[in-house]
């Protein structure tokens, strides 16, 4: 597993980069405050309903939630699933609302 800072996120992000981004948060979370990308919550991933990003298995996909600690644990489980390169943002949304927001 990757992992990528909200800083480096925010300068690929406003570059133009076409990402693959994962918010593995509940619905609620995703709906107060998101940077985009696809909502599928952890518990999801966790029993392997992720079809929906089974085309990214060889794409970099990004994985966000709160603090880092369920997007790490997402990311284990796509790597288990075939996932080639996975990349967790270190400090979540907290990290990144602190420095952008604020």
């Amino acid at each position: 597993m990757n992992t990528i800072t909200a800083e480096a996120l925010k300068a690929r992000i406003d570059a133009g980069e076409k990402l693959h981004i994962l918010d593995v948060r509940e619905p609620h979370e995703n709906a107060e405050f998101n940077i985009g990308g696809i909502l599928l919550p952890l518990g999801k991933v966790q029993t392997l309903q992720i079809d929906e990003i089974d085309d990214l298995k060889n794409e970099e996909v990004i994985v966000y939630c709160r603090s880092g600690n369920r997007s790490g644990q997402a990311c284990y489980i796509l790597e288990a699933s075939g996932f080639t390169n996975v990349t967790n943002l270190t400090g979540g949304m907290l990290d990144w609302q602190a420095k952008f927001t604020g």
